[in-house]
This record gives structure tokens, sequence and C-alpha cells, in this order.
């Protein structure tokens, strides 16, 4: 469909003699020229004019304004980068200051813990020796109570096994004077 359109556009232009002007082409003729420079010289002046004055300083700002704000923008990253610079300068000195307190707090703790601990332990240590004391009084004081009530016993078993032995009360004075003798000798084995 579109080939016979274009083919009948094609005959009725043929038909109709619409390709050119009767001489050939208003353009190569020379009496036309005078009045196609100055049209020439007009339409290229006057695009010329507004390109110039119109077009072109609004071009210029528009590029001027990017490269001021790319300088802008790449002084304030500058700036941005150098303060971050600092920050992390600072940051990392109150770090090295902090890690330094840290390390003189702990230092000073564990001496405190130290001394502390040293006390306790003498005090501790004096308290032990005190009932160390106290056990061995208490000890000796109950070996030498025993050893009373262990003669005081002994008399009593040896009188009423001599009694029961041989039917006469002895008399308690020499029995008493014969678990001493005995006591006496044999007391050393066992304090």
């Amino acid at each position: 469909m579109k080939r016979y359109l274009s083919l009948i556009l094609v005959l009725s232009t043929i038909k109709t003699d619409l390709f050119a002007a009767e001489a050939g082409m208003p353009q190569l003729d020379p009496t036309y020229w005078a009045s196609q420079a100055f049209w020439l010289i007009l339409i290229f002046s006057i695009l010329y004019l507004s390109i110039a004055k119109f077009y072109l300083p609004k071009i210029k700002k528009n590029l001027d304004d990017r490269d001021n704000k790319i300088k802008e923008d790449l002084d304030e990253a500058n700036n941005l980068k150098n303060l971050s610079e600092n920050k992390i300068k600072e940051y990392e000195i109150i770090l090295l200051n902090s890690k330094k307190e840290v390390t003189k707090i702990l230092l000073e703790t564990k001496k405190k813990l130290d001394s502390d601990i040293k006390n306790k332990k003498i005090i501790i240590d004096k308290e032990i020796e005190n009932e160390i004391v106290k056990a061995q009084k208490e000890i000796l004081d109950l070996k030498k109570n025993s050893i009373d009530s262990i003669n005081s016993i002994s008399q009593e078993i040896a009188s009423n096994i001599i009694e029961k032995i041989s039917g006469e009360k002895l008399n308690e004075s020499s029995i008493k004077a014969a678990i001493e003798d005995v006591t006496k000798k044999n007391i050393g084995k066992y304090l």
C-alpha cells in the first residue's frame, strides 16, 4: 500500500511541473544575489548577536557556576578530610591516654589489693597463732587435769581391784603413792 501511495505522489508532481522554476534554480541567478547576500548577512548577524548576547552568557555562566561549585565541593571535601584526620588523631590520642589511665588505675588497684591482702593475711596469721596458742594452752591444761583425773581414777580402780582380789581394803595413801610414782616415771612418754 505504501508503494502505491508513493508512486501516485511522484507521478502527480511530475505532471504538474513542481520540480524547478522556469529558468532553473533561482539561487544561481545573478540578479538575486544582492538580496540573497543581504538576507544572508541579516539572518547570520541576528543569529550571531542572539547567540553571543543571550545564549553564550547563560552557557558561560552555567559552566562557571559548575566550575565554582566543583571547586567549592573540592575545597569543602579537603576541609572535611583535614577535619576528619584531625578528629582521628584526637581520637587516637584520647584512646592512648585512656589506655594509659586504665593501666595506671589497674596498677594502683592491684597494689591496693595486694596491700589489703597482705594486711588481712597478717591479721589472719596473728589470729591463727593466737588460736594455736590458746589451743596448746587448753591441751596442756587438759593434760594436767587429765593426769590428775587419771591418777584419781587409777587409784579407785587399783583399790577396787586389790580389794576384790585380796578381799582386804588397802590404805589409800599407799595406793596413791604407788600410782604417783608410776605416773612420774612414765609421764614423759605421754607429755
